[in-house]
């Protein structure tokens, strides 16, 4: 407490040995704000939504078919994780990219894709519109760069996001995880949330 005596200042110091030991708990911070409804198509040209996925884990890729590199390798970085964690854990993942670019990949360009990487891969597109609200649940940058004509790139966030079966946010994994890495991380996240609903 802080008073004023005859124009001077006077400071009360608090005295830790006769406060209260009792720790009082604080607002929790919550879940991270990712994830959320969306409507796209797969690559069959189904109509899909985050409840189809319900039930399921989840390992969630935004990318576009014309990528050169990152794409590719994070696509084969996450079908060699899917197959270790079933072959160390038994744990089924479903694997799901999402395009960013939906005015050049359509059903067909993203069916031809996906296969390339792995046959559980899911693929997915739709109006740009409905891609957009799906990036923004996940918190997805993408943005079209060095346009010249129909030739472009899109510069977007490296990131795959775990989903639990409530396809609830988990765990973000950014690029700088190998298979190694993404598969350990990924296993441990499924037994830590197993244990706590247990």
């Amino acid at each position: 407490m802080i008073r004023k005596r005859n124009g001077i200042l006077k400071v009360d110091y608090y005295d830790i040995n006769t406060s209260s030991t009792a720790v009082k708990q604080g607002p929790s911070a919550g879940k991270a704000a990712i994830g959320g409804p969306f409507n796209l198509v797969d690559h069959n040209g189904k109509p899909v939504t985050e409840n189809d996925f319900k039930g399921k884990w989840t390992l969630i890729y935004f990318g576009f078919t014309h990528c050169p590199d990152i794409c590719p390798d994070e696509l084969q970085k996450l079908a060699a994780a899917i197959d270790k964690i079933k072959a160390k854990a038994g744990f089924e993942i479903v694997p799901v990219f999402i395009s960013v670019d939906p005015e050049r990949d359509t059903v067909e360009q993203v069916r031809e894709y996906v296969k390339e990487f792995h046959p559980k891969l899911i693929g997915l597109t739709g109006d740009p519109d409905e891609v957009k609200k799906a990036a923004r649940a996940y918190r997805v940058y993408y943005m079209k760069t060095e346009e010249e004509g129909s030739d472009y790139l899109v510069d977007h966030s490296i990131i795959m996001y775990l989903m639990d079966p409530n396809m609830e946010f988990l765990k973000f994994f950014g690029k700088n995880n190998d298979v190694d890495a993404l598969s350990e991380g990924i296993i441990n996240e499924i037994k830590q949330y197993k244990k706590a609903k247990a």
